[in-house]
């Protein structure tokens, strides 16, 4: 049978939307659409409940929320006009039984919405709770355009091929459902968050899809941040080989077109096989970033998002001239610009010339505002205020995170007087096993660093001190050396040392990496060769830490399980490992 090898001319929108912004989601969606136009564009895809903002969680359960998406879904369209775009949104279910919406895509075109699809596959894992409010399509059934058809699917749709995964989750494969009827391009618009390693999983996974289909594919992502949750971007446009036509960028909004390739008849898969060894595109060739790089990105847009689309436009960072404040500040500098930081230092009895003076010249190579704010005399007054009821006790913990609070107290403060939101400090493994003072040093509106491990932190300033310094031009270190190779201390007593409290970093982010993310068991392990009593002694920290991490401020999500939405634990349980 001969085979016609055609093109088709893909608009992808990697825009930011912003939950329940739906002028301005609007808005952005048909400047896409014009400046896609100009590309040359032939057909437009624009992420998953782009309309509506994603995740949009329990706002789905009110009816005026649902109502303003499909109006702001009714005067987009009449804003377009003959380039089709396709848009997520929000559709209420027709057919009940069944739960009352459905996770959606329709096209647009002339004014009119002239198509809709429905997602298959509705993930309930991890950060994801879609069966909670939708109704999974039954079915899949190709988009004809122009004598083309299109398998337009929904995110999740994509993330069930049989050959990629070892165990899949669904018994249905939808893009095998529309290639079996005969689907010639797979288009798939999403809203997938990332975790370190996403972006290099999810193309892989997208390059088997379209080597098994033989179909080129496009995949338009969502960018930006809402609450914890990440996107990166990173939209891909392959051909029937599984090669990369396109990449978008990672953690910034791009529209670009891309040129498809596609089979006129799959009757012969001989023929289309031999043909499409010429493919009518270049491959383009690329590598993502370093690791550290992404992670700092991320970060950096999760900070911008969250101040930004929760009105503020300032922050307070409490600089205690240690690495885990040095990286948030540089973080914020990064997101918003020196003149939106401003960093505090709080130096009490303990506190070292040295923590002073990284802070300051911290401050310096950041040029941003800096002020210091003895709590020493505050102490002093608590102290005489305690010193009846303590009396006869023995200083400990209570005395220690009396500072921890005050310094708390202060930044609050400054945080009311003047409307900047205050950044928490805490890394993922002081999180894990309660190393900070409720009410004190997890004071705060967004938890920037709460899902890293002590051991990436330094690994992010060594790469913020050579790559991000070299490329921004400086000559000199960002983070002061000091700050980073100084044993960590809270300096809350004499002489204080994390490691009196806790293991080594590199073998307590080990410990709770297998416990925490990878969600072995304490018996598991200790096989790999972790002290029994020492894996003992971090899992009950763990445990009795949840009350903690239950009362913190929002943490962004960078690994495959953070704590917060993704990982529900109960407070009140007696479930314990044996010793």
């Amino acid at each position: 049978m001969a085979i016609i090898l055609r093109a088709l001319k893909i608009g992808l929108l990697q825009l930011n939307s912003t939950v329940g912004d739906f002028v301005t989601n609007r808005q952005k969606l048909i400047a896409g659409c014009e400046k896609a136009r100009a590309l040359g564009a032939e057909f437009v895809i624009a992420p998953e409940l782009f309309l509506c903002g994603y995740p949009p969680r329990d706002l789905l359960l009110r009816a005026d929320f649902v109502q303003a998406n499909l109006a702001a879904l009714a005067e987009t369209a009449k804003s377009i006009g003959p380039l089709p775009l396709c848009v997520g949104y929000v559709d209420e279910n027709s057919e009940r039984p069944g739960r009352a919406l459905r996770n959606s895509a329709a096209v647009l075109q002339n004014g009119k919405i002239i198509w809709r699809t429905h997602k298959s596959l509705l993930p309930t894992y991890d950060v994801f709770d879609e069966d909670r409010y939708f109704e999974p399509a039954k079915s899949a059934v190709p988009f004809e355009f122009k004598g083309r058809k299109l398998g337009i699917t929904i995110c999740e749709d994509i993330w069930n091929d049989e050959d990629f995964w070892p165990e899949r989750l669904y018994h249905r494969d939808p893009i095998k459902e529309l290639t079996g009827q005969g689907a010639e391009i797979i288009l798939n618009i999403s809203a997938s968050p990332w975790h370190d390693g996403k972006e290099k999983a999810r193309l892989a996974m997208l390059q088997r899809v379209a080597r098994d289909e033989r179909v080129p594919l496009a995949q338009v992502n969502l960018v930006g941040a809402n609450d914890e949750l990440i996107f990166d971007g990173h939209s891909v446009v392959l051909n029937s080989r599984g090669e990369v036509i396109a990449v978008g960028k990672g953690f910034e909004e791009e529209i670009f077109v891309a040129d498809l390739s596609f089979s006129r008849s799959r009757g012969d898969e001989a023929q289309i096989e031999k043909e499409s060894e010429t493919p009518c595109v270049v491959s383009c060739k690329f590598e993502f970033p370093p690791r550290e790089q992404q992670i700092f990105s991320a970060l950096s847009l999760g900070i911008r998002d969250y101040v930004h689309k929760c009105g503020f436009k300032s922050v307070i960072v409490g600089l205690s001239g240690g690495i885990d404040s040095a990286l948030v500040a540089v973080l914020a500098v990064e997101a918003l610009g020196p003149d939106k930081v401003l960093g505090i230092s709080m130096p009490a009895r303990y506190s070292s010339e040295g923590s002073l003076s990284d802070a300051e010249a911290l401050a310096k190579n950041l040029g941003i505002r800096y002020e210091v704010l003895p709590i020493e005399p505050v102490f002093q007054s608590v102290e005489k205020q305690l010193a009846k009821v303590f009396a006869g006790t023995r200083p400990n913990e209570a005395e220690e995170n009396v500072q921890s609070r005050l310094r708390g107290v202060t930044l609050m403060a400054l945080s009311n007087k003047f409307g900047a939101l205050v950044l928490t400090t805490g890394n993922k493994s002081e999180m894990a096993v309660g190393y900070c003072t409720l009410y004190g040093d997890m004071c705060g509106a967004l938890a920037v660093i709460a899902d890293v491990f002590k051991t990436d932190i330094y690994k992010i300033a060594r790469w913020i001190n050579s790559d991000l310094a070299s490329r921004a031009g400086r000559e000199c270190e960002i983070i002061p050396a000091a700050s980073i190779i100084k044993p960590p201390s809270a300096e809350l007593r004499p002489d204080q040392k994390d490691q009196d409290s806790l293991p080594p970093y590199e073998t307590l982010d080990q410990i709770l990496d297998a416990y925490v993310v990878q969600n072995l068991s304490k018996e598991e392990i200790i096989r790999l060769g972790f002290d029994a009593a020492v894996v003992n002694d971090v899992i009950n920290k763990v445990t009795f830490s949840e009350y903690k991490r239950r009362q913190a401020a929002p943490g962004l999500k960078v690994s495959p399980r953070a704590f917060g939405m993704g990982r529900r634990i109960p407070i009140a349980q007696r479930f314990r490992t044996k010793s």
